[in-house]
Protein backbone atom coordinates (compact mmCIF):
# COMPACT_ATOMS: atom_id res chain seq x y z
CA UNK A 1 0.00 0.00 0.00
CA UNK A 2 1.24 3.37 -0.84
CA UNK A 3 2.22 5.80 2.10
CA UNK A 4 1.04 9.53 2.00
CA UNK A 5 3.50 12.37 2.31
CA UNK A 6 2.43 12.77 5.79
CA UNK A 7 2.83 8.83 6.66
CA UNK A 8 6.35 9.37 5.18
CA UNK A 9 7.33 12.35 6.91
CA UNK A 10 6.19 10.63 10.19
CA UNK A 11 8.02 7.64 10.19
CA UNK A 12 11.49 9.39 9.36
CA UNK A 13 10.87 11.38 13.02
CA UNK A 14 13.02 8.05 14.43
CA UNK A 15 15.68 7.50 11.54
CA UNK A 16 16.09 11.46 12.10
CA UNK A 17 16.88 10.86 15.88
CA UNK A 18 19.35 8.02 14.83
CA UNK A 19 21.24 9.67 13.15
CA UNK A 20 21.48 13.22 14.81
CA UNK A 21 22.58 10.95 17.41
CA UNK A 22 25.21 8.89 15.18
CA UNK A 23 26.29 12.62 13.52
CA UNK A 24 26.68 14.14 17.39
CA UNK A 25 29.56 11.36 17.88
CA UNK A 26 31.78 13.00 15.58
CA UNK A 27 31.99 16.24 17.08
CA UNK A 28 35.17 16.97 14.51
CA UNK A 29 32.85 16.50 11.85
CA UNK A 30 30.28 18.58 13.41
CA UNK A 31 32.55 21.12 14.30
CA UNK A 32 34.33 21.26 10.85
CA UNK A 33 31.28 21.32 8.54
CA UNK A 34 28.47 22.55 10.39
CA UNK A 35 29.66 24.55 13.49
CA UNK A 36 32.19 26.81 11.64
CA UNK A 37 31.25 25.19 7.82
CA UNK A 38 27.28 25.70 7.12
CA UNK A 39 26.02 27.42 10.52
CA UNK A 40 27.73 30.88 10.27
CA UNK A 41 25.93 31.69 6.79
CA UNK A 42 22.57 29.92 8.23
CA UNK A 43 22.85 32.94 10.91
CA UNK A 44 23.71 35.52 9.30
CA UNK A 45 20.95 35.01 6.97
CA UNK A 46 18.59 34.98 9.63
CA UNK A 47 20.11 38.42 11.81
CA UNK A 48 20.68 39.73 7.77
CA UNK A 49 16.64 39.17 7.18
CA UNK A 50 15.61 40.04 10.82
CA UNK A 51 17.83 41.76 12.74
CA UNK A 52 16.52 45.38 11.60
CA UNK A 53 13.19 44.59 12.93
CA UNK A 54 12.41 46.10 16.00
CA UNK A 55 10.74 43.11 17.50
CA UNK A 56 10.81 39.53 18.12
CA UNK A 57 9.50 38.04 15.29
CA UNK A 58 10.10 34.59 16.80
CA UNK A 59 7.90 35.16 19.31
CA UNK A 60 4.64 36.32 16.82
CA UNK A 61 5.66 32.77 15.36
CA UNK A 62 5.30 30.90 18.06
CA UNK A 63 2.20 32.88 19.84
CA UNK A 64 0.85 31.86 16.18
CA UNK A 65 1.52 28.45 16.30
CA UNK A 66 0.32 28.00 19.58
CA UNK A 67 -2.82 29.39 18.77
CA UNK A 68 -3.34 27.57 15.52
CA UNK A 69 -3.32 24.70 17.09
CA UNK A 70 -5.70 25.67 19.92
CA UNK A 71 -8.25 26.44 17.19
CA UNK A 72 -7.31 23.50 15.37
CA UNK A 73 -8.07 21.37 18.40
CA UNK A 74 -11.10 22.91 19.06
CA UNK A 75 -12.36 22.86 16.05
CA UNK A 76 -11.81 18.90 14.97
CA UNK A 77 -12.35 17.60 18.74
CA UNK A 78 -14.87 14.92 17.25
CA UNK A 79 -12.91 14.09 14.75
CA UNK A 80 -9.96 13.57 16.96
CA UNK A 81 -11.79 11.14 18.67
CA UNK A 82 -13.08 9.24 16.18
CA UNK A 83 -9.55 9.31 14.41
CA UNK A 84 -6.81 8.92 16.93
CA UNK A 85 -3.96 6.79 14.71
CA UNK A 86 -4.42 9.21 11.84
CA UNK A 87 -3.91 12.12 15.39
CA UNK A 88 -1.04 10.71 16.33
CA UNK A 89 0.70 10.76 12.95
CA UNK A 90 -0.03 14.36 12.28
CA UNK A 91 1.39 15.21 15.84
CA UNK A 92 4.84 12.57 14.25
CA UNK A 93 4.36 14.17 11.00
CA UNK A 94 4.90 18.15 12.75
CA UNK A 95 7.56 16.69 15.40
CA UNK A 96 9.60 15.36 12.55
CA UNK A 97 9.36 18.73 10.66
CA UNK A 98 10.48 21.03 13.66
CA UNK A 99 13.63 18.19 14.85
CA UNK A 100 14.61 18.49 11.31
CA UNK A 101 14.66 22.47 11.14
CA UNK A 102 15.68 22.61 14.54
CA UNK A 103 18.97 20.67 14.02
CA UNK A 104 19.94 22.42 10.75
CA UNK A 105 18.91 25.91 11.90
CA UNK A 106 20.94 25.53 14.99
CA UNK A 107 20.74 22.27 17.16
CA UNK A 108 23.66 20.38 15.50
CA UNK A 109 25.76 23.14 17.85
CA UNK A 110 24.96 20.67 20.43
CA UNK A 111 27.28 18.26 19.36
CA UNK A 112 30.02 20.24 18.33
CA UNK A 113 33.72 20.45 19.97
CA UNK A 114 33.87 21.69 23.56
CA UNK A 115 35.06 25.90 24.19
CA UNK A 116 37.97 24.52 26.36
CA UNK A 117 39.42 22.39 23.48
CA UNK A 118 39.72 25.69 21.11
CA UNK A 119 40.91 27.97 24.07
CA UNK A 120 43.40 25.04 25.55
CA UNK A 121 42.30 25.40 28.71
CA UNK A 122 42.08 22.32 30.89
CA UNK A 123 39.35 22.01 33.46
CA UNK A 124 40.00 20.45 37.11
CA UNK A 125 37.60 20.71 40.36
CA UNK A 126 39.84 21.50 43.14
CA UNK A 127 38.09 22.50 45.61
CA UNK A 128 41.00 25.13 46.97
CA UNK A 129 41.40 26.36 43.10
CA UNK A 130 37.77 27.40 43.87
CA UNK A 131 38.60 29.12 46.53
CA UNK A 132 41.42 31.02 46.03
CA UNK A 133 39.60 32.18 42.75
CA UNK A 134 36.32 33.06 44.83
CA UNK A 135 38.59 34.95 46.90
CA UNK A 136 39.75 37.54 44.13
CA UNK A 137 36.57 37.55 42.78
CA UNK A 138 35.34 38.88 45.91
CA UNK A 139 37.91 41.39 46.09
CA UNK A 140 37.38 42.41 42.35
CA UNK A 141 33.71 42.86 43.06
CA UNK A 142 33.99 44.74 46.25
CA UNK A 143 36.87 47.19 44.34
CA UNK A 144 34.13 47.68 41.17
CA UNK A 145 31.18 48.51 43.63
CA UNK A 146 33.05 51.15 46.06
CA UNK A 147 34.79 52.22 42.87
CA UNK A 148 31.04 53.10 41.30
CA UNK A 149 29.05 54.09 44.24
CA UNK A 150 31.48 55.96 46.31
CA UNK A 151 31.19 53.91 49.40
CA UNK A 152 30.49 49.83 50.44
CA UNK A 153 27.21 50.24 51.25
CA UNK A 154 25.13 51.17 48.38
CA UNK A 155 24.00 49.43 45.87
CA UNK A 156 25.00 49.36 42.09
CA UNK A 157 22.51 50.65 39.51
CA UNK A 158 23.16 50.48 36.15
CA UNK A 159 21.95 54.05 34.39
CA UNK A 160 21.89 52.96 30.95
CA UNK A 161 19.06 51.98 29.39
CA UNK A 162 18.41 48.38 27.63
CA UNK A 163 19.19 49.95 23.99
CA UNK A 164 22.11 51.42 25.50
CA UNK A 165 23.32 47.74 26.69
CA UNK A 166 22.89 46.11 23.52
CA UNK A 167 25.04 48.70 21.42
CA UNK A 168 27.46 48.72 24.38
CA UNK A 169 27.59 44.17 24.80
CA UNK A 170 27.69 44.50 20.35
CA UNK A 171 30.77 46.90 20.99
CA UNK A 172 32.17 44.46 23.77
CA UNK A 173 32.34 41.63 21.60
CA UNK A 174 34.23 43.40 18.50
CA UNK A 175 36.85 44.46 21.50
CA UNK A 176 37.16 40.47 22.21
CA UNK A 177 37.18 39.14 18.85
CA UNK A 178 40.74 40.96 18.91
CA UNK A 179 41.85 38.27 21.07
CA UNK A 180 38.86 35.66 19.84
CA UNK A 181 38.27 35.80 16.45
CA UNK A 182 36.22 33.15 16.44
CA UNK A 183 33.60 35.25 18.23
CA UNK A 184 33.51 38.17 15.70
CA UNK A 185 29.34 39.25 15.77
CA UNK A 186 28.31 41.34 12.97
CA UNK A 187 25.23 41.85 11.73
CA UNK A 188 23.20 41.78 15.15
CA UNK A 189 19.82 41.18 15.87
CA UNK A 190 19.62 41.10 19.72
CA UNK A 191 15.91 42.07 21.28
CA UNK A 192 13.95 41.82 24.34
CA UNK A 193 11.48 39.72 24.05
CA UNK A 194 7.63 40.54 23.71
CA UNK A 195 6.42 37.58 26.73
CA UNK A 196 9.30 38.83 29.09
CA UNK A 197 6.56 38.55 31.89
CA UNK A 198 5.86 34.93 30.55
CA UNK A 199 9.79 34.47 30.49
CA UNK A 200 9.42 35.66 34.40
CA UNK A 201 7.08 33.14 35.40
CA UNK A 202 8.89 30.18 33.75
CA UNK A 203 12.06 31.43 35.25
CA UNK A 204 14.16 32.34 32.28
CA UNK A 205 16.34 35.34 31.35
CA UNK A 206 16.79 34.96 27.89
CA UNK A 207 16.94 32.51 25.19
CA UNK A 208 17.74 32.07 21.21
CA UNK A 209 15.30 31.43 18.50
CA UNK A 210 16.18 28.55 16.76
CA UNK A 211 14.37 28.90 13.89
CA UNK A 212 14.87 32.55 13.16
CA UNK A 213 18.06 32.97 15.06
CA UNK A 214 16.72 36.30 16.87
CA UNK A 215 18.54 36.41 20.72
CA UNK A 216 16.23 37.55 23.46
CA UNK A 217 16.71 38.85 26.59
CA UNK A 218 14.05 38.71 29.24
CA UNK A 219 13.24 42.76 29.25
CA UNK A 220 12.05 43.11 32.90
CA UNK A 221 15.20 42.06 34.18
CA UNK A 222 16.48 44.05 36.38
CA UNK A 223 19.72 45.93 34.88
CA UNK A 224 22.32 44.76 37.13
CA UNK A 225 21.76 41.39 35.06
CA UNK A 226 21.08 42.80 31.79
CA UNK A 227 24.49 42.81 29.88
CA UNK A 228 25.59 39.50 31.11
CA UNK A 229 22.04 37.81 29.60
CA UNK A 230 23.20 39.83 26.59
CA UNK A 231 26.37 38.30 26.36
CA UNK A 232 25.22 35.07 26.88
CA UNK A 233 22.54 35.17 24.61
CA UNK A 234 25.09 36.14 21.82
CA UNK A 235 26.74 33.37 22.58
CA UNK A 236 24.25 31.14 21.72
CA UNK A 237 23.54 33.05 18.30
CA UNK A 238 27.04 32.62 17.48
CA UNK A 239 27.10 29.04 17.29
CA UNK A 240 27.68 27.81 21.08
CA UNK A 241 24.62 25.75 22.42
CA UNK A 242 26.24 24.57 25.45
CA UNK A 243 25.37 26.73 28.81
CA UNK A 244 28.18 26.68 30.57
CA UNK A 245 29.90 27.86 27.75
CA UNK A 246 27.90 30.76 26.87
CA UNK A 247 27.83 31.89 30.25
CA UNK A 248 31.77 31.89 29.91
CA UNK A 249 31.31 33.93 26.56
CA UNK A 250 28.91 36.45 28.28
CA UNK A 251 31.23 36.94 31.18
CA UNK A 252 34.41 37.08 28.91
CA UNK A 253 32.61 39.95 26.59
CA UNK A 254 30.89 42.13 29.59
CA UNK A 255 33.81 41.45 32.10
CA UNK A 256 36.31 42.91 29.08
CA UNK A 257 33.92 46.00 28.41
CA UNK A 258 35.88 49.19 29.33
CA UNK A 259 32.70 50.32 30.82
CA UNK A 260 32.95 49.85 34.76
CA UNK A 261 28.84 49.50 35.34
CA UNK A 262 29.78 46.15 32.84
CA UNK A 263 32.40 44.63 34.49
CA UNK A 264 30.92 44.72 38.00
CA UNK A 265 28.00 42.90 36.54
CA UNK A 266 30.09 40.46 35.02
CA UNK A 267 32.52 39.85 38.25
CA UNK A 268 29.43 39.45 40.55
CA UNK A 269 27.24 37.46 38.03
CA UNK A 270 29.99 34.60 38.33
CA UNK A 271 30.95 35.15 41.55
CA UNK A 272 27.40 33.51 42.63
CA UNK A 273 27.99 30.73 40.77
CA UNK A 274 31.22 30.43 42.34
CA UNK A 275 29.25 30.87 45.79
CA UNK A 276 27.10 28.28 45.22
CA UNK A 277 30.07 25.44 44.59
CA UNK A 278 31.81 26.46 47.98
CA UNK A 279 28.40 26.48 49.46
CA UNK A 280 27.72 23.02 47.95
CA UNK A 281 31.60 22.20 49.76
CA UNK A 282 31.20 23.83 52.89
CA UNK A 283 28.95 25.70 54.14
CA UNK A 284 30.89 27.45 57.20
CA UNK A 285 33.21 28.52 54.38
CA UNK A 286 30.27 29.88 51.94
CA UNK A 287 29.10 31.41 55.32
CA UNK A 288 32.19 33.87 55.64
CA UNK A 289 33.07 34.28 52.38
CA UNK A 290 29.60 35.99 51.87
CA UNK A 291 30.37 38.28 54.92
CA UNK A 292 33.40 39.54 53.36
CA UNK A 293 31.39 41.01 50.59
CA UNK A 294 30.57 45.06 50.57
CA UNK A 295 26.85 45.35 51.88
CA UNK A 296 26.15 46.94 48.47
CA UNK A 297 27.47 43.54 46.74
CA UNK A 298 25.32 41.47 49.04
CA UNK A 299 22.60 44.29 48.17
CA UNK A 300 22.79 43.17 44.47
CA UNK A 301 22.01 39.93 44.98
CA UNK A 302 19.32 40.37 47.39
CA UNK A 303 17.95 42.46 44.23
CA UNK A 304 18.10 39.59 41.91
CA UNK A 305 16.88 37.11 44.82
CA UNK A 306 13.73 39.43 45.17
CA UNK A 307 13.04 39.72 41.60
CA UNK A 308 12.71 36.05 40.95
CA UNK A 309 11.10 35.33 44.75
CA UNK A 310 8.02 38.33 43.12
CA UNK A 311 7.83 35.73 40.27
CA UNK A 312 7.47 32.16 42.00
CA UNK A 313 4.24 29.88 40.63
CA UNK A 314 3.53 26.25 41.17
CA UNK A 315 4.33 25.63 37.00
CA UNK A 316 8.27 27.55 37.14
CA UNK A 317 9.50 23.47 38.24
CA UNK A 318 7.95 22.37 35.58
CA UNK A 319 8.78 24.34 32.84
CA UNK A 320 12.33 23.85 34.52
CA UNK A 321 12.12 20.01 34.29
CA UNK A 322 10.96 20.13 30.58
CA UNK A 323 13.96 22.43 29.94
CA UNK A 324 16.20 19.96 32.27
CA UNK A 325 15.29 17.23 30.00
CA UNK A 326 15.47 19.13 26.89
CA UNK A 327 19.29 19.63 27.52
CA UNK A 328 20.21 16.38 28.49
CA UNK A 329 18.03 14.77 25.67
CA UNK A 330 20.86 17.55 23.97
CA UNK A 331 24.17 16.12 25.07
CA UNK A 332 24.46 18.33 28.44
CA UNK A 333 24.46 15.20 30.66
CA UNK A 334 23.99 17.80 33.71
CA UNK A 335 20.58 19.62 32.09
CA UNK A 336 19.94 22.79 34.13
CA UNK A 337 23.01 21.79 36.45
CA UNK A 338 25.72 22.43 33.40
CA UNK A 339 24.76 26.37 33.60
CA UNK A 340 27.33 25.75 36.71
CA UNK A 341 29.85 24.57 34.64
CA UNK A 342 31.40 27.56 33.71
CA UNK A 343 33.24 27.77 37.28
CA UNK A 344 35.66 25.25 35.73
CA UNK A 345 35.91 26.80 32.62
CA UNK A 346 36.85 30.10 34.46
CA UNK A 347 38.89 28.48 36.66
CA UNK A 348 41.01 27.54 34.08
CA UNK A 349 40.84 30.10 31.58
CA UNK A 350 41.83 32.83 34.48
CA UNK A 351 45.22 30.09 35.14
CA UNK A 352 46.01 31.14 31.80
CA UNK A 353 44.94 34.49 31.80
CA UNK A 354 45.48 36.00 35.31
CA UNK A 355 42.66 38.15 36.63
Amino acid sequence: MKMSLKTVIAVSFIPQIILVKWLGQNTEFIERYYSTGIYPYISKFFRLLLGWVPFSVGDILYFLLICSAVIYLYRSWNHIKTHKIEFLRDILMVLSIGYLTFHLAWGFNYYRKPLSDKLALTETKDYQELLDFTDRLIQKSNELQEQIVGDTLQKVKIPYSQEEMFKMSIEGYHKLAEKFNFLEYENPSIKTSLFSTGLTYMGYAGYLNPFTNEAQVNGILPNFRFPIVTGHEIGHQLGYSAENETNFIGYLVTSSNEDLYFQYAAYAYVLGYCLSDVRRGDIETFDQMFQNLNPGVRGNFQEMALFWERYENPLEPVFKSIFNSFLKANNQAQGIQSYNGVVSLLIAYHKKYPL
